[in-house]
């Protein structure tokens, strides 16, 4: 017939899904990565200047504070993935494996949290809604 291996022995021994998946959401964050970043750049050049108050002032604002939490979670879903891969591809034993991914979600998830958590509270701060500081 043919040389080819037969379907039924390499059936079930691997996913012809998951990883397109995973790489399609990779290319997306990168993008999303890429015109967050650029809005931030041109945000930071075309602001008087880099004080604390300033930029403080600035992602008060709901449109700011709105972009920078979407790139702080752009940036950690993208980091997620990347490193993700890298522990799959290079950790061997199943326990490691488990244990390195399980760190790395709480990382990324604890991160990108705390960046949102600073961005809610600039933006929700008494001085950014007219009060006393």
């Amino acid at each position: 017939m043919g040389n080819g291996t037969s379907i039924g022995k390499v059936r079930g021994l691997g996913s012809a899904h998951e990883g397109a998946h995973h790489w399609l959401i990779q290319r997306f964050t990168a993008i999303g990565n890429v015109v967050l970043m650029l809005w931030l750049m041109t945000t930071f050049i075309l602001l008087p200047d880099l004080s604390y108050a300033t930029v403080s002032e600035h992602l008060a604002k709901p449109v700011p504070a709105t972009a920078m939490v979407l790139l702080i979670i752009c940036v950690f879903w993208h980091a997620c993935l990347g490193l993700q891969v890298l522990i799959e591809d290079y950790i061997h034993q199943a326990g490691n494996k488990f244990a390195a991914l399980a760190l790395l979600n709480l990382l990324t998830i604890g991160g990108g949290a705390f960046g949102i958590f600073c961005v809610a509270r600039l933006a929700l701060a008494p001085t950014a809604l007219g009060g006393a500081a």
